[in-house]
């Protein structure tokens, strides 16, 4: 299993665009085989930064998301072309 978050911060003025785009982006990514867990966040008092908290089964399921319609049209080229800042973390589970 997979699992990482992505933080990112934008100018305020952009919360509407980014808020919209994410939320056809987690709709979608949630539809995904392989995706176990997608959500969006903003950081509560704080419009201007997201965390995204993502699970996927394997590799595969990932390469997938990332090559995906939805990524590349509320992704790659919506709200990155917004972002100030980015931020990965890659997760390790305990079991």
């Amino acid at each position: 299993m997979l699992s990482f978050t992505v933080r990112m911060r934008f100018d305020k003025a952009d919360h509407t665009s980014v808020a919209e785009m994410l939320h056809e982006l987690t709709l979608a990514s949630r539809a995904e085989p392989g995706c176990l867990n997608y959500v969006s966040h903003f950081v509560e008092g704080d419009p201007t930064t997201v965390v995204i908290y993502e699970q996927y089964v394997d590799q595969a399921a990932l390469a997938t998301h990332s090559d995906s319609a939805h990524f590349h049209q509320y992704a790659a080229d919506g709200f990155y072309k917004l972002m100030r800042e980015q931020q990965i973390e890659r997760l390790e589970a305990v079991v």
